[in-house]
Parts: structure tokens; sequence; C-alpha cells
């Protein structure tokens, strides 16, 4: 799981440990990811199943794709279709994913790059991987996660974002056994690059076997952790995490996870996805790819959808964006 790297850890600016009299979040739930299949069949695990959407908000959903190893002919996207009323991050950690919309936007992300689309009014895209990935196979492994946004911007001008992996922030923990990658907001006094319309923090962490990560988190958001890879515990209680669970925490303005002293070779480190972001607390009425505030409001997206108002698709679309 590489996405973002580096030779040595101990050069990168440290993030700073919350203050001594920082309330610690205690973890309130911890839930395991169903696996199911996404776009023309590949697999997901959907990490917020189960979980009340109160404690969610302002994230919407959250897919970790893959990781699985693809034999030549075997990688799939997804066909052309709809957004109305949020944001999608796509964050790539293995593998080449390109993308297209039907207002002209598109380009390729991979291995630590990350795409934010702002769907806003309406959109219509396609997620595929690019026709030399097809043909030769190999690694896929990436995140969707699905970003509400307030109802005075749910009809917003859409907008696109390319993260390139340069320009991700990172930093270390403390004591230099975590590596972050701050994708979008600010972590311990350090912004990512992602610009956001509902305030949000995005980190990808690595943590050495044994090493401890305890984060300052904005007492107004919520705080959730994705566990990609490995296992260890989440809050000062030590909650078991592993691969495909995510803990949700109650109030405070502190975060900790550890990770596990002997951790699996194939999982050699522990690696979590930390978000959290400021509620919305608004009704939030969803339909597959529209997430709007009333039933409405989603029926007007139907048919504004069926009647051609969200943009048409290109007629050529650019290669490797067809449908597989």
């Amino acid at each position: 799981m590489p996405a973002v790297t580096v030779d040595d850890i101990l050069v990168l600016p440290r993030a700073a440990e919350p203050a001594a009299t920082a309330a610690e979040r205690a973890v309130t739930s911890v839930t395991t990811a169903p696996t199911g299949y996404e776009g023309e069949g590949f697999p997901v695990r959907r990490a917020f199943a189960g979980v009340d959407m109160r404690a969610l908000d302002p994230f919407i959903h959250l897919d970790q794709m893959g990781e699985v190893e693809y034999a030549p002919g075997e990688p799939k996207g997804t066909p052309w279709h709809p957004h109305r009323g949020f944001e999608t991050v796509t964050y790539m950690i293995d593998g080449v994913l390109d993308h297209s919309d039907s207002h002209g936007g598109g380009g390729s992300i991979t291995d630590g790059d990350t795409q934010w689309m702002t769907a806003g009014g309406g959109i219509l895209h396609i997620e595929a991987p690019p026709e030399e990935v097809v043909v030769s196979g190999g690694l896929f492994h990436g995140l969707q996660l699905w970003v509400n946004l307030p109802s005075r911007l749910k009809m917003t001008d859409p907008r696109y974002q390319d993260i390139g992996r340069g320009e991700v922030t990172l930093l270390s923990s403390s004591d230099g056994g975590a590596l972050l990658r701050v994708i979008a907001g600010d972590v311990a006094g350090h912004s990512g690059p992602g610009a956001t319309h509902t305030p949000i923090s995005l980190v990808h962490a690595t943590l050495a076997p044994g090493a401890q990560l305890r984060l300052p988190w904005r007492p107004d958001f919520n705080a959730l952790v994705y566990t990609l890879a490995g296992s260890g515990g989440a809050g000062s209680d030590r909650h078991p995490i592993e691969t495909g669970r995510l803990a949700v925490f109650g109030p405070g303005d502190a975060v900790t996870v550890r990770a596990d002293e002997r951790q699996e070779s194939r999982s050699p480190q522990l690696d979590v996805l930390i978000l959290g972001g400021q509620p919305i607390r608004e009704p939030v009425a969803a339909y597959g790819p529209f997430v709007m505030n009333t039933r409405h409001e989603l029926l007007q997206a139907v048919e504004d959808f069926r009647s051609g108002r969200f943009g048409g698709i290109p007629a050529e679309p650019r290669p490797g964006h067809g449908v597989l």
C-alpha cells in the first residue's frame, strides 16, 4: 500500500500533540464493513453500512474499492452515471483510474492522487481503468467518499479538483512512528490542499507496529477512523480495529489510534483513514446518486436527469473511457 511514502519520515514536519488539557474522544461504536460490488463489478467494502447517519454527518457514503489483483482483461470501472447534491472524493492508493464528465472535465488519478468532484446541481461522469490497464491487469485499491452539501449549495456549479500526490501535505507524528498524508482540512496546524464546500479534515495515516498516533481534533467536527489494512486499537481504551472496521468517536478534542506490535506479513503496518467534518444537521433525502433535502427535490433530480439537464455524454469518449 504505497500511496505516498518518503525515505526518511524524520525529515518531515511534526504533527503537534494535543494539549495536556485536551479531552480524549471515546469510541462509541465499531462496525465491520460488508462486502459488495459496484459499477461494472469491482469489489468494495461499504464502510458506513449500519452506522447512524447522524454520527456520519456530513458524510454520506464511503467505499473501499479493492484491494484486488486483476488478471489481464479483468479490470472494471463504472458506466456513465449522474450525481447531484454532494461531492465525491476518489483517492487512489494503487492502480490507475480515468474519469471524464458531461462538462468537459476529466483526467487520470494514480498511486496517491485524489480527484475531488463537486456534483452540485448535476453532472454525468464515468470512471474506468485506461485501456492498457484493462489489457495488462494489475493491482487496484482506492477509496470513494461522498461529502454532503448544505441546502444552500445543493445546486452550486459543478467543479473538479485534481490533487496530485505531490501536493498532499506530509507530516510525521511527534515520535516519528506514523506518516500522515493530509488531503483536506487542517490537522495539527497543517492544512491539506483540498478546497471543500463543507468543512472537513481527511487524512491517510500509516503507523509502524507498536506506534501510537494522537491528534488534536476540532471539537465541532465528528471523528471517524476506518481501517484500510493492518490491526490496532482505537481510542484510549484500544477498541480492536482491523481491515474493514470503522470506529466512530464521541465528543472531545483529541483522537488516538495505536498499531498492534505484531502485524501480518500481508499488512506490515496499520493504515487508517481519519476523517471528520462539521455536521450540516439538515434533512437528508437520498436516492441512488442523488442526495437532497426533500422527496420533492429527489423527484426533480430524476426528472432533470431524464430530461437531459445534466449535460450530454460526449459522442467520442477519450481512450480508456468506454463502457467495459
